[in-house]
């Protein structure tokens, strides 16, 4: 297996990972506030991240890789879980999981902007479709919109971009699961003071599905998902791989309909299905 198929394998193990954090992330807002939730999680998978980097004897950061750290961290973890997090106090999960197809594209901008990459004008033409189709249905087709969760969740996918790209291009010197356990390292002095400030004066309003939703975001989510994910890119490059983010709705509204027994509208399938679609051709040019 070349480096170049690791890297569509990796990335779509990161993929599956990241499709069950918006139906977890729903669970979880039902019993824990957003802000606290994006700090908690942070922690945990810092914790994680820390034991890793202790055990494993990993050197420091170069200075020169501190502000792309700072900014991947600012993207993938504190941006991305706290937009999402209140969005999904306004929009469902199913709904919600369709502006993930946009990620793609602003990953492939962010990765011509800061890693350098010059994917062909057709790559350019297959993505803008893929965005395109599921902008129009967000703008028109979806029932139960809000624009204050519309808005959050683009919002979300501005900053979840920017940090993958920025998350991936010093993953070339550093390696992919020593940047996100650096990026929570460096997110602690921020949300070590939220989590103990917004932390609830008594748990036991939180149901056990919150529990584990929590537990998910945490190590899945937050973590693991983004040792596959940020190798991924490394091996395949950022625009390409990034592209496989297209399927990420379809298995997000599958888990959203069989474990929250939300609705999912033809419509949904069908946008879904086409930004798919929109994989294999981007593939071919990247």
């Amino acid at each position: 297996m070349n480096e170049a198929t690791k890297g569509w394998v990796n990335g779509l193990i990161g993929v599956t990972i990241f499709a069950g954090s918006l139906p977890a992330t729903r669970v979880a807002v039902a019993d824990f506030d957003p802000l606290f939730l994006t700090a908690i999680r942070a922690l945990i998978a810092a914790l994680l991240g820390v034991f890793l980097l202790i055990v494993l004897k990993q050197p420091k950061p170069k200075l020169t890789d501190l502000p792309s750290l700072a900014m991947s961290a600012l993207g993938v973890v504190i941006g991305f879980p706290l937009l999402t997090a209140l969005a999904l106090q306004y929009v469902t999960s199913a709904h919600s999981i369709v502006f993930i197809g946009l990620l793609p594209l602003c990953t492939a901008l962010f990765a011509v902007l800061r890693a350098g990459e010059r994917p062909k004008p057709l790559f350019w033409v297959f993505s803008i479709l893929g965005a395109a189709f599921v902008a129009g249905y967000s703008a028109f087709g979806s029932s139960g919109a809000s624009l204050k969760g519309d808005l959050l969740m683009l919002a979300a996918v501005l900053v979840c971009g920017f940090g993958y790209a920025e998350g991936a291009r010093v993953s070339r010197t550093l390696g992919g699961w020593q940047v996100i356990c650096w990026a929570l390292l460096l997110s602690l002095p921020i949300m070590l003071p939220i989590a103990l400030w917004d932390m609830p004066s008594s748990f036991s309003h939180v149901s056990l599905s919150a529990w584990f939703a929590l537990a998910y975001v945490s190590i899945f989510s937050m973590f693991l998902g983004f040792v596959f994910w940020y190798k991924g890119l490394v091996q395949g490059g950022i625009a390409a791989v990034g592209q496989l983010q297209l399927f990420q709705p379809f298995i997000g509204l599958t888990l959203a309909a069989v474990l929250l027994h939300e609705s999912v509208s033809w419509t949904m399938l069908v946008i879904t299905l086409i930004a798919v679609l929109c994989v294999a051709g981007s593939k071919k040019y990247a």
